[in-house]
């Protein structure tokens, strides 16, 4: 048995959802199972099935905050402070 992870999309420009998981033996099982269970009621349009299998996973280290990238943090602080010194200066 595969596990599957089951996104729908309603109608319109609305992304995809993730609607569940499912166990099934083969691609067309799940396609089946997933139709039954989280599309009884016309909830989707569209309908994406994910084996778990090929679900890449990020290590916790490639989600850590840049904290040595300054620039990326920027609360204009820095351009205030320049600005407030240039009329300083003009003054």
């Amino acid at each position: 048995m595969n596990t599957y992870e089951v996104f729908l999309k309603k109608p319109g420009r609305d992304e995809f959802r993730h609607a569940g998981s499912l166990d099934a033996a083969d691609p067309e099982m799940a396609v089946m199972y997933a139709r039954e269970t989280h599309n009884r009621r016309a909830e989707g349009s569209e309908m994406w099935l994910v084996d778990r299998r090929h679900v890449l996973v990020a290590d916790p280290e490639s989600m850590a905050v840049n904290d040595h990238k300054s620039h990326r943090h920027n609360d204009g602080s820095v351009v205030a402070a320049r600005r407030k010194e240039n009329r300083k200066s003009e003054a």
